[in-house]
């Protein structure tokens, strides 16, 4: 099958690789389950340029465990490890020792599965890479999707292996023309109105976009109906993805996403429907998981209180407004149903996430030093996108499905209104910007 895009992060990770032909490399790679890590990996490591291993961890005995790893490594380093290693840290000193005379990769898929089979094994990892890595030829990599567990291991002071990695690279979805060049790959006649709702239910997505285009769904109506029918990957995904994350509190966190995904974006909102204090939630959402940004107008202070939530994972944000939220229908299996609820709503829904495009294609051409919406206090008057060159021009931009419906007169009236509260922007150079599924 042939691979798309992720060019720099392919040159990033065989960079990193040639570099451990000369001193040891320990890298994170990090990013939602089904953006693509694994895949990635293979396809830019296991290329016969050095020996690979892969070395999957999955939930079950350390001792267990290491017997299914320790026959891998066999096969693929033929080190003659003497007996059958028990804890995984016998294993790991091993492949550091070996690494010392020969230079392999190593890629350690699901590291924080460690976290419920062995945490002590984090410690010793430790202190065998201080011991050995001085004189190692190893690419360690290890590959993580639980954002919590993956912070907490490397990045939080006081942990076991905080300090060592060299290097740590978080894998985003497919970029605007990655996902377009994918799109013609699979239907080289698609429309713009094709690309937008492959957005819509996939964010860009590996596993997600991969689903609808082997599918043969390559239209809106077709994506919906391989989504709302019986067996469907699709349904249980936001469940299996995030229970774990949440753990106990997850009834909690999904009805905050939930109440998100309808329409509710402010505290005050999230707390009337919810019932319950939402500032510690919507804090972890954000800086634990990742899973929502808190959106402050342009030009604002960053601890301005006029703040709106978004989740910006196109994919949850679909999820959560037409699975979640319907999940008495799914539970009854009226895909009928759900599927007449998606068709009725969902060119209304998708008018932020046409704009969450829109901002990560300026971010892949590197138009602009600063992408940002606004709206005054009252939440009136919004811009869907105000745009800073840092050249000394700024554009204003609305954003809409059907070009028609965009009205300049509004948008400039807006403008003045934003110009008002902030007259320094007065002396740049204006641009209005009309943005539609044509400029996708």
């Amino acid at each position: 099958m042939e691979f798309f895009g992720r060019k720099s992060e392919i040159g990033l990770l065989r960079t990193i690789r040639d570099s451990a032909k000369k001193s040891a490399r320990f890298t994170v790679v990090s990013g939602r389950r089904r953006i693509g890590k694994t895949s990635l990996l293979r396809h830019a490591l296991d290329d016969g340029a050095i020996p690979y291993l892969h070395l999957p961890i999955t939930r079950q005995p350390e001792k267990t465990l290491c017997a299914e790893l320790q026959e891998e490594i066999e096969r693929v380093l033929h080190l003659g490890i003497l007996g059958t290693a028990t804890r995984f840290s016998d294993l790991f000193a091993h492949l550091m020792a070996a690494s010392k005379k020969h230079c392999f990769t190593v890629v350690l898929d699901e590291f924080q599965e460690f976290d419920r089979i062995n945490p002590a094994v984090f410690g010793q990892m430790a202190a065998i890479w201080d011991r050995d890595h001085g004189d190692s030829k190893i690419n360690l990599v290890v590959c993580g999707s639980i954002a919590r567990l993956v912070g907490k291991i490397f990045f939080d002071d006081g942990e076991p292996l905080y300090g060592r990695t060299t290097g740590h690279l978080r894998l985003q979805p497919f970029k605007p023309s990655e996902l377009k060049e994918i799109f013609s790959s699979f239907n080289p006649d698609w429309k713009p109105d094709d690309l937008y709702s492959l957005w819509v239910v996939s964010g860009g997505v590996a596993r997600y976009v991969d689903m609808m285009l082997h599918e043969g769904a390559f239209s809106k109506t077709e994506m919906l109906r391989a989504i709302f029918s019986q067996g469907s990957p699709y349904l249980p995904e936001g469940q299996t993805i995030l229970a774990e994350e949440f753990g106990a509190d997850y009834g909690t966190y999904f009805a905050i996403l939930a109440a998100i995904s309808g329409g509710a974006t402010t505290s005050g909102e999230l707390k009337n429907l919810t019932g319950t204090d939402v500032s510690g939630f919507l804090s972890r959402l954000e800086s634990h998981y990742g899973l929502i940004s808190k959106k402050i107008p342009f030009g604002a202070k960053e601890s301005s209180k006029n703040c709106h939530f978004q989740i910006d994972d196109c994919f949850f944000r679909f999820w959560f407004r037409f699975v979640y939220r319907n999940r008495g229908m799914l539970e009854l299996e009226r895909f009928d149903r759900m599927l007449e609820t998606a068709e009725r709503d969902f060119d209304t829904f998708g008018g932020y996430a046409l704009e969450r495009y829109f901002w990560w294609k300026f971010v892949e051409e590197g138009r602009y030093v600063n992408i940002c919406g606004w709206w005054n206090r009252k939440g009136e008057d919004e811009i869907d996108l105000v745009c800073d060159d840092g050249d000394g021009g700024i554009d204003f931009c609305e954003v809409k499905r059907n070009e028609s419906r965009i009205d300049e007169g509004l948008l400039r009236r807006k403008a003045e209104a934003f110009l008002a509260v902030n007259p320094s922007f007065r002396e740049r150079r204006i641009r209005y910007v009309p943005l539609s599924l044509n400029d996708m």
